[in-house]
């Protein structure tokens, strides 16, 4: 099957973790970029990358690249493609753009030029001089960086972070993308009980039950690739019917998602539900001050409220405090905590054994990670 380049774009701060799902799915000539994830696959890897890849933003197929200096090279090397080998007659084509630090700075003209050429190229191949757009969407992105043009079709529609399973959210919530990432990032494993006191609608548990069961974040959606003609039908069959099988729906794990707030749980639930693994979380409405567990070793990962989404700073001090004290109950415990609070080591009371810069959003976060002991071999090889 032929070679393609595919682009995995990621929030700032997690194209290693990226990087390291792109090798684990097999694929090589892995290159990283600010915000990207560059790798070689054939066809097959657009539906893998789609329906595996947790904390990708979207998956970008690669179809041309070349420096454009000026719109008149923008025109004619973006009119030289094979646009005919992927666009049909009926394709709705609407194209996106970006520049940064290039001479071609006015994203609107640039897209404007790269539309006008394809409908000429259009135009040759299909001998007709208009085009309804009604069929599938092949959605171009014209990237100009530092003088060089990439042209990419988004394989993945909505983004990845949409799974399918959250309906309804809570006031502020995490992305799906960047619960797994903290997930991966803990190297949290299914034999090993975790607990999130803060749950909100529940996507630190619901995604920690799909890695848990290894079931593919991307099974239950569907992807804009999926309509287009020349990638052969098999291929997302193919893919599907992979995924199905690696599926460990008999694997038991302890997760706990707990809150506050009674209407964040009964969110909490319904969103497991809709993901197909509401009987493998406990949920329950408790305060922070509550929490325990029967286990004696264990994870807690959690995005605790911040900034502007508990008002007073004192309010917020408090509850830093109270899970500082929390923690120290359960020593033997190791603690995961995101949050863009600047002074959280000393509200919490412990400097974090290890802490990473990511971005919720537009929004600056650490990732605290506070080392518990490790446990016994006889604990970490038991099943739950």
């Amino acid at each position: 099957m032929k070679k393609i380049e595919l682009i995995a774009t990621s929030s700032a701060g997690l194209e290693a973790v990226v990087k390291q799902e792109v090798v684990d799915l097999g694929y090589t000539n892995v290159q990283v970029e600010n915000g990207k994830v560059t790798y070689e696959t054939d066809m097959k890897g657009i539906a893998r990358s789609n329906l595996w890849l947790r904390t990708a933003d979207r998956v970008k197929l690669k179809f041309g690249e070349f420096k454009a200096f000026t719109f008149d090279e923008l025109f004619e090397k973006t009119k030289a493609l094979p646009w005919e080998d992927i666009l049909p007659k009926n394709a709705h084509f609407p194209v996106l753009g970006r520049s940064v630090k290039s001479k071609l700075f006015s994203i609107s003209d640039s897209q404007a030029i790269v539309k006008k050429a394809i409908v000429e190229k259009l135009k040759q191949a299909y001998k007709i001089d208009w085009f309804p757009e009604d069929g599938p969407t092949y959605t171009i992105e014209i990237a100009l960086h530092k003088d060089v043009a990439t042209i990419t079709l988004d394989t993945s529609g909505v983004g990845l972070h949409k799974r399918g399973y959250r309906r309804l959210h809570t006031e502020a919530p995490m992305k799906e993308t960047m619960a797994a990432a903290l997930l991966l990032i803990s190297r949290w494993k299914p034999n090993i009980p975790l607990i999130d006191p803060f749950c909100g609608s529940g996507t630190i548990p619901i995604e920690a039950a799909l890695i848990g069961q290894n079931i593919a974040p991307g099974f239950n959606r569907m992807f804009d690739a999926e309509e287009w003609s020349f990638i052969p039908k098999n291929v997302w069959d193919e893919a599907l019917e992979e995924a199905e099988d690696l599926a460990k729906y008999d694997q038991k794990m302890s997760i706990v998602g707990s809150d506050i707030d009674a209407e964040a749980i009964e969110l909490s639930k319904n969103n497991a539900l809709e993901a197909g693994i509401g009987h493998t979380i406990t949920f329950k409405q408790r305060d922070i001050r509550q929490l325990s567990s029967e286990h004696e070793y264990g994870y807690v990962i959690c995005n605790p409220p911040y900034g502007e989404r508990l008002g007073e700073k004192d309010e917020l001090a408090q509850l830093y405090k109270v899970m500082g004290q929390v923690m120290n109950r359960m020593d033997t415990w190791s603690s995961y905590v995101f949050t863009s609070y600047e002074d959280f080591e000393v509200k919490f009371g412990k400097q974090a054994s290890k802490k990473r810069k990511l971005y919720n959003g537009n929004i600056r976060c650490d990732f605290y990670q506070f080392f518990g002991p490790r446990p016994p071999k006889e604990i970490l090889d038991r099943e739950l």
